[in-house]
């Protein structure tokens, strides 16, 4: 299956703090261009521990290469750089534990220039619903009118505080 270019984005850079927080807002943006804005926290967070861990075990001086590929079902986020180390899971929490209960899968590959860890998340296309008018209720078209004026409706005559009230009469 071939991705749409509006729906791959790649970007190659040297992890730092102010770049990953650059990065965050990268990502929010195209995941809210491509309607997919309940997946960016998330993503956003498994992001941030991904490149955290390569500013932590690699270094500063190395590059790394992000890329988001959606394939209108799957959002597939990578992560690849040059160290010769593979990340472990860690029974303590953080790191990749967090990126794993933050997506449905992941992983981690060996390359020829270092690794890759890569995660998805199940990102169906939203479905867009029309908003269509519907036809009022029945009955409504009668109140619709115009107000009445006081002057239509004839007023009771005030009672007379002198005259004693009269009980209404038992039919």
């Amino acid at each position: 299956m071939t991705v749409p270019l509006d729906r791959h984005y790649l970007v190659e850079l040297q992890v730092s703090a102010e770049r990953v927080s650059q990065l965050r807002r990268i990502i929010a943006a195209h995941l809210r261009h491509w309607s997919l804005e309940l997946h960016i926290r998330p993503v956003c967070r498994a992001v941030e521990e991904l490149l955290t861990n390569v500013q932590r075990h690699v270094g500063d001086d190395n590059t790394c290469v992000l890329e988001l590929r959606w394939s209108g079902r799957h959002l597939t986020v990578s992560v690849s750089d040059n160290g010769a180390e593979m990340p472990q899971l860690l029974h303590e929490g953080g790191g990749l534990s967090r990126v794993m209960a933050l997506s449905d899968s992941w992983g981690t590959c060996r390359t020829a220039e270092g690794k890759v860890v890569w995660f998805t998340r199940y990102a169906q296309e939203p479905q867009h619903i029309a908003l269509v008018p519907l036809p009022p209720l029945p009955g409504v078209r009668e109140f619709r009118g115009t107000p009445a004026l006081a002057a239509d409706f004839p007023m009771a005559e005030p009672a007379q505080a002198d005259a004693p009230a009269q009980a209404p009469a038992l039919v």
